[in-house]
Formats: structure tokens, sequence, C-alpha cells
């Protein structure tokens, strides 16, 4: 369905249409033999294995672009080509409790939602994300500094006041005409 379509049907129809994709998303992720979840730096998957697993038992081989994780001398659990570079340096796995893997891979593009592990595997809709809610800390310094201007910005509009860029040209305007007392600004556009 293109999101024209989507667009086009009533607010019932889209509700309907968003619960049936979640069941078949559900049913689709539910058949795969992990389980995962991701955060836009990383994702992170679990692999059940046979109780008393342990590392030496496993062959598991993650690349920029691959991944593979099978028992030793057995067919693979699952492998293929991911849907985006990881960072192979940065992405580990674990064995916990003797019967489960933990793979931690580390996106190389920190902006982008993945549809899937393996690109073979049953795309979930990225578009449906809703990520966790994330701290003024947690963010770079260029990210953190736009994110205030906009809360600053935000507030300032709910209250009835001028933006940071209307402020910015509002001073501009003052510094013109005090080192230029003849120019008339009269005319100049202001916000």
């Amino acid at each position: 369905m293109t999101p024209q379509e989507y667009d086009a049907m009533t607010p019932e129809q889209q509700k309907a249409h968003d619960e049936a994709e979640r069941k078949r998303e559900k049913e689709e992720q539910a058949s795969l033999p992990y389980t995962w979840s991701q955060q836009l730096d990383s994702v992170e998957i679990t692999v059940p294995v046979p109780q008393g697993t342990r590392g030496r038992d496993l062959s598991i081989e993650i690349r920029k672009k691959k991944i593979k994780v099978s028992l030793k001398g057995k067919d693979p659990i699952f492998e293929g080509e991911m849907p985006k570079e990881i960072k192979e340096e940065e992405s580990t796995w674990t064995i916990e409790d003797s019967n489960t893997i933990m793979i931690h891979l580390e996106k190389l593009n920190k902006n982008e939602w993945w549809p899937h592990v393996v690109t073979h595997h049953p795309k979930i809709d990225t578009t449906k994300i809703v990520p966790e809610n994330s701290k003024l800390s947690d963010l770079d310094g260029e990210t953190r500094a736009m994110v205030e201007k906009m809360m600053f910005d935000n507030r300032q509009k709910q209250m009835g006041r001028p933006t940071s860029d209307q402020l910015q040209q509002q001073e501009l305007m003052a510094k013109l005409a005090a080192s230029n007392p003849g120019l008339d600004l009269s005319g100049s556009k202001k916000d």
C-alpha cells in the first residue's frame, strides 16, 4: 500500500489496517529463530540454544554486513546479509545461562531503523516505530543545541513571544538603526 492510499483511508480504516499489520508482523517475527529489538544506534538479538551450550560449542561470525550463528557441526540457526553495515569492532556476543546467545550489533549509521536483521527475513514497518525518549545529555553537542533551540522557540510561540530567529532579526535591525541614524527602516519587514 502506498502512503497516498493509506492517507486516503478513514481513521477507522487506518486503525483496522494498522492492527492487521501489527498482527501479521508479530506472527512473522515469532516464527524467526531469534527475537530482536533496536535503538537508533544498535540492534540486540536473543537466540535460544540448547541448555548447557558453551561458547566453544558455537560458531558465530559477525561481519560488516553479514551474520552467521550456528552450533558447531550443525546447520546455521540463521545467517544472511544485514540490511545495513555495522561496526564490527564494537559488535559483540555473549552466552547467558548456558541457553541464550545475546548479540549486540553497533550500527554504522546511527540514524536509521532496520526493517529486519537479515534481508531475507520478514520486514517490520519502520514508520510505526516509536523511539524511547532520550535525555538531552545523551545527545551530541550540535544535536543538543538544535533541540534546545527548537524547545525554546516552541515555548516562545506558545507564550506569543518572538522566536530566537525573530529576536536575532530584531537585534540586527536595532543595531543597524543605531549605526545609521538617518536610515528609514519603517518599510522593512518585521516578524
